[in-house]
Parts: structure tokens; sequence; C-alpha cells
């Protein structure tokens, strides 16, 4: 027998989790104690500040803070163990993703991701790259009666509900294309940051671009192929042909011949981009300086960089994520776009965070509150488009993250009746 979804354990201590804690804060009516751990409980205390200056909880508690080694399998047990959680809600490193998943599986415990694992000495791994880590553990998740669901952010996580949504949405057997388009229309003033972690920003784009394309993968190189789409609010928006999670998974449970990722990015940070891959400052790969000290030149650039926390006081604009799919309604040839709109200012008023962490910490929170209703309780490992879209696309419009939809009918919320 598993265990009745009441406490959660976060784990990580950055902008998302930020934003899960918060979340959680909000929603714990449905969830018992909350426990927020990373590697400095000092981030942890900071967050759990935030959440009290801002009244977050629905009612009054108090957020838990531990310092925890997340790569350290018996440590994550032990405190599993010592504070009772349910439920893992796993927004550290994806370098942590195998540890906790370990620990998770030893304690019978829930677990939620973001992120696909990445092994700190590889980058861009052959696909499919579930397949090479976390899917081996399915057959143990499910022999165990656990829950775990993989990627579970907003790119991986409500993309893949969007896309099974499109799917249904046309004539069986007839979508042809699904393009996840992802824009960050916002500014935060710097010269030059990331949103998130610098250190995984830069692994996404200086491998192998794989798409999947006539129903096999297909390489290209990062800002090889390019795209010009007029989005609902951001406008005429270029974006580039990238590789991402959700593509490795959405090939294999969807039967659909092209499945596609675009990224924005501006002109500015395409240029700082390659002036630091060009002169190997992105490499991680270990060097020695002339004074032999060894440095990993992509964690020197990551030390000098801004905390992506640091961005939200003075981030300002919008970001619009969603997908296009192609196919035959009614026998006749179509396209939707199932998309979000974030807004940075917004997202800072309310927890603290920008829009980029906001629409990746949202929607744990709302899995984690299906898993504890009953509603995704899979009692396996799963992918989110394993899992019926409509009570995560009907929660996520009530947290914050409303899902518009773009069809012959109009523009209009999207939204449905359990």
């Amino acid at each position: 027998m598993t265990k009745q979804a009441k406490n959660v354990l976060i784990i990580g201590a950055g902008g998302v989790a930020q934003v899960v804690a918060h979340k959680c804060a909000m929603a714990n009516d449905v969830f018992g104690q909350i426990h927020l751990a990373s590697r400095t409980k000092a981030k942890c205390d900071a967050i759990a500040q935030s959440v009290a200056d801002k009244g977050s909880f629905k009612h009054e508690a108090v957020l838990h803070t531990h310092a925890l080694d997340a790569l350290d399998t018996q440590a994550v047990v032990a405190l599993i163990r010592q504070i009772d959680a349910h439920i893992v809600i796993n927004v550290g490193s994806p370098f942590v993703n195998m540890s906790v998943m370990d620990a998770c599986l030893e304690t019978k415990t829930h677990y939620l991701d973001t992120a696909i694992y990445e092994d700190p000495a590889k980058i861009c791994e052959a696909p499919p790259w579930y397949a090479n880590y976390e899917w081996k553990k399915k057959e143990a998740f499910a022999k165990a009666g656990v829950t775990a669901i993989l990627g579970v952010g907003f790119d991986p996580g409500v993309v893949n509900a969007y896309a099974r949504l499109g799917v249904a949405y046309f004539d069986q057997d007839t979508v042809t294309d699904i393009d996840i388009i992802d824009i960050n229309a916002g500014s935060h003033g710097k010269y030059f940051a990331t949103n998130f972690d610098p250190e995984i920003n830069f692994r996404e784009f200086t491998g192998v671009v794989y798409s999947w394309q006539n129903n096999a993968w297909q390489t290209n190189q990062m800002f090889e192929v390019k795209r010009t789409d007029d989005l609902p609010v951001v406008g005429v928006q270029n974006s580039y042909l990238s590789g991402h999670d959700e593509l490795h998974s959405l090939h294999k449970n969807l039967n659909v011949p092209n499945i596609r990722f675009w990224m924005g990015f501006g002109e500015h940070y395409m240029n700082v981009f390659g002036v630091l891959k060009n002169l190997g400052l992105l490499s991680e790969q270990p060097i020695k300086t002339a004074e032999g000290l060894e440095v990993v030149p992509l964690k020197v650039v990551k030390a000098v960089l801004p905390d992506p926390s640091s961005l939200a006081p003075n981030y300002t604009g919008k970001t619009c994520i969603g997908n296009k799919v192609k196919g035959k309604k009614d026998g006749n040839d179509e396209e939707i776009f199932i998309y979000n709109i974030a807004d940075h200012k917004e997202a800072y008023e309310e927890v603290g965070s920008q829009g980029i962490s906001y629409t990746a910490g949202v929607p744990p929170v709302a899995a984690a509150i299906l898993i504890a209703t009953g509603e995704w309780n899979a009692g396996t490992m799963v992918n989110v488009e394993e899992l019926d879209a409509r009570p995560f696309i009907n929660l996520l419009n009530q947290m914050g993250l409303p899902t518009r939809i773009q069809d012959k009918e109009g523009d209009r919320l999207l939204e449905f009746s359990l």
C-alpha cells in the first residue's frame, strides 16, 4: 500500500522552488506539512520568509526548512522518513533526479520533477533521453505502486498535456505536426543573464539539436533552423529549432510523425552565446589554468552571471508558450494553437519570482494536488501526456496559468466539464 498524500517535501531553493513553496502554501488545505530542502539552508530560509511575508498559507502554518545533499540517496531517504513525506517535488538541479528518485522508491513516496536527468559529464546523449535513465526505473515504480510523474513543469509538462489535447481535438490518427513554441518577450534589464540555472541553460544549446521528423530523429545545429510566428499578445516573434525534453516522450506516446520544439532568442543573446561557445567557455570538461588550478569553464561562466532569482524585481513583459497542432478536423485541414500567456511583473507581485520560474513552478504543484486527490495517482512512472489532461488544465486555470486555444471558432479560454 502506498501512503495517502499528505506531507510535501520540496527539493531545491531557486526561483522555481520559490514558486512551488508559495503555491503549496496556498493549497495547504490539501497538503499537510510543507518542507523545503536544499544544499544551502539559508536559501530555504529566505524562501520561507517570503512565504511568511506574503501570507501565502491558506491555513496558518510554517514552512519547514532543511539542509540536504540531494545527491546522497540515503540522506534523502532519512529526511523523507524524518518528516513523513508523502510527495517529493524535485525542482533542484537535474543532476539530482536519479538519487532523489531512488530515495522515493526506497520509501514508497510519490515523485515529481520538471526536467530530464543530466549526467554532469555528458551533454546531449543519444535519444530518446528518458530511456537512458528515468524509464529504466519504470518497472520498479510499478512494482512498488508509487507514482512518478516526469517533466511536469511547463515545457516539459503543460505542453505535453497540450499535445495530448491537440491530438484528441482532431480526427483520429490525422495529426501530422506538433510545434511547441516558447517565447519570452520580457526584459530583465541586465547586459546578459539566463532565466534559470546558467549551467543547465547553456547545456541545452551547446549540443546537437534533436527533433522528431518523418517518424525519425533528425539532427541540426543550434540556431540553424528559424521560424517566424505572429502570436497572441507578444506579436511577431522569431524562434529556433531546439532540442528539448518533451520530444523524447511525445514521440513514443503519441502517433505523430513530426514533433518539434522552438525557442525564442534575441540577437544579443545569440551573439554573446556564440562568443562564449567559440572561446570554449561553455565546455563542461575541466581544464587547468596556467597556475595549475583545475576549473570547469561552464561553472566559471555560471559563477560570474547574475543569479536568475535576482532578475525578478525588475523583470517586465510577458511569455507565450504553446503548441501549434496540424491535422484534419471533420475531414478538413486545420491548425490550432493551445497556449498560455504569463506576465513577469504579476508573477513577482504574487510569489516574488519572474515569469519563467512561475510557469515552471505552478504545474508541479497542480500535479501534486491531483496525486493527493487521487485523480493523477497513477501508481507507476508516467510522462504527462499519458495522463488525463482535463483536470490538470482546469486546475492551472484556477492557479494562475490559464490556457487559451485559437481554432476556427476564435480565441477563448480552454476549460472542461468533468
